[in-house]
């Protein structure tokens, strides 16, 4: 089919082309233009490419700043990242990588050219545009060298787009699947990655034909028989009205009406209840075919739910959950790319200037030096796909907090006031995280507590606390007992400050 005939009636042509043409045999090779025709018109082509994405995408990063004002730094992160649409342009990369097997992003800046280095340092005033390019974009620069012993050997040196040069601190290139030596592919016009596609592309043919099967079912699973009584071997014009009636009868009865039939007349439908076992275990082991060839779960593809969910921790939720990470871990290098644009733009001077006025630690820190503080100990986790149900996290707190107690009454007696302090803080920071068990933050007064100095005396009727996880104490006692000993040294110490 010439690429002329493409420009008419599309969705019939592009499923002829990709498809329903005959020449399509196990082993073939997938070009630009069937990738992309697969991607627009096939049932699964967007699921194979889009599905595993948006499914990474669900949750949200964990972000944390250790060194820094978090919340503040987090918020404004958070905006500027909506602003800029990250996640659709990682999106978007991934997709096209998928896709045809390669895909590049790259960062511009109004009034300065793409070759030169990304200046972040000016990102901050700088009007930025995102731009995302398929491998005919690129084409002719994304080859790779296959000279084994170079130094650039399989390895992307840059990226050009129609004879334009982009530094490399502007781009990211993502390749779906590693290089292979001299194994060129033809959907992304070099020795790159292969298209999801790929292996994918004769069963991919077969499931159109599952719906050819489905469309000529529907068909004529509407078509009724009627066994009627022959006439004779002389058909004049009156039987044949008489059979004709009959027809028109039978045609236009619907619910509640009443029809008559001869003793030795039958009317029945198609009988297609051969075709169920075999057409559904065809159509079902398509789709694991395409699966398997994709290398992604099949429950991704046929749409089956989880019996379980994802909470219940099943195999094939663990499953799922294992090849989720990996899309994740593979979107990295975009993600880190992405990160450092937005703090630099986020985290600019007028912000800073917002985070001196409110945090009088930090009036005399220089800018840059805050900046790389909080840089280097940022943070930015994918939460557990597999989350736990609520009952769960409250058993998990419940150890963590029974742990936290044995650890306070150990150490509280021992230490300084100082130190004392400093303890009790990290304790509260704890209790904090653990929403579950205490909804409300547990908000203190540390310097007050450090300038602290208790009385020699304990009050006569305050019970001894108990040894922690005493071996004669059940579970429930010896909680209670810590969780009562820790509210008498927060109300004692609260009272103090």
């Amino acid at each position: 089919m010439s690429a002329v005939d493409l420009t008419f009636t599309p969705t019939g042509n592009a499923f002829q082309t990709i498809l329903g043409a005959g020449d399509v045999q196990p082993g073939d090779s997938v070009s630009y233009q069937l990738c992309k025709l697969i991607y627009t018109y096939h049932p699964l082509g967007l699921k194979m490419a889009d599905g595993p994405i948006k499914m990474a995408q669900s949750q949200e990063r964990k972000i944390t700043i250790p060194k820094g004002p978090a919340e503040r730094c987090r918020e404004a992160f958070a905006a500027e990242w909506k602003a800029l649409n990250c996640d659709r342009h990682i999106l978007n990369l991934g997709r096209l990588s998928r896709v045809y097997g390669v895909a590049s992003i790259a960062l511009l800046t109004d009034g300065v050219s793409p070759d030169a280095a990304l200046d972040y340092d000016k990102l901050a005033d700088a009007t930025v545009a995102i731009n995302v390019f398929d491998p005919l974009n690129t084409a002719g620069s994304l080859v790779l060298n296959q000279d084994p012993n170079a130094m650039d050997f399989q390895k992307v040196k840059g990226i050009a787009v129609q004879g334009q040069a982009y530094h490399r601190s502007r781009t990211v290139v993502l390749l779906n699947e590693e290089p292979i030596y001299i194994e060129y592919t033809g959907s992304a016009f070099g020795y790159v990655g292969r298209s999801v596609y790929q292996r994918a592309l004769y069963a991919l043919k077969t499931y159109i034909q599952t719906m050819i099967t489905d469309n000529l079912i529907v068909i004529k699973s509407g078509v009724i028989i009627a066994m009627l009584k022959q006439i004779g071997s002389i058909v004049n014009n009156i039987a044949q009205a008489v059979v004709g009636f009959k027809r028109d009868v039978l045609k236009q009865a619907v619910t509640g009406n009443v029809i008559s039939i001869g003793e030795t007349e039958k009317i029945e439908t198609l009988n297609m209840q051969n075709l169920e076992g075999p057409y559904a275990l065809a159509r079902k082991n398509t789709l694991e075919n395409i699966a398997t060839a994709a290398d992604m779960p099949a429950k991704l593809l046929n749409s089956e739910t989880f019996a379980e969910g994802f909470g219940e921790g099943t195999e094939d939720a663990k499953h799922v959950a294992q090849f989720v990470d990996g899309v994740r871990a593979w979107l990295g290098p975009a993600y880190t790319f992405f990160d450092g644009i937005v703090m630099h733009r986020a985290w600019n001077k007028d912000f800073y200037r917002q985070i001196q006025e409110e945090f009088p630690e930090y009036r005399d820190v220089p800018y840059a030096r805050a900046f790389y503080d909080w840089k280097n100990s940022f943070l930015a986790q994918w939460p557990n796909l597999l989350e736990e149900p609520d009952s769960e996290k409250v058993k998990v707190d419940d150890v963590k907090l029974k742990g936290l107690i044995a650890i306070m009454e150990v150490l509280l007696p021992e230490v300084d006031p100082e130190n004392k302090a400093t303890t009790i803080q990290w304790m509260a920071g704890l209790l904090n995280e653990m929403k579950m068990m205490f909804p409300e933050p547990l908000i203190l007064d540390y310097e007050a507590l450090a300038d602290y100095t208790p009385p020699e005396q304990q009050l006569a009727e305050e019970p001894e606390p108990g040894k922690p996880f005493a071996a004669n104490d059940s579970p429930d006692s010896r909680r209670r007992s810590r969780i009562a000993a820790l509210r008498r040294e927060l109300i004692r110490l609260g009272a103090a400050a």
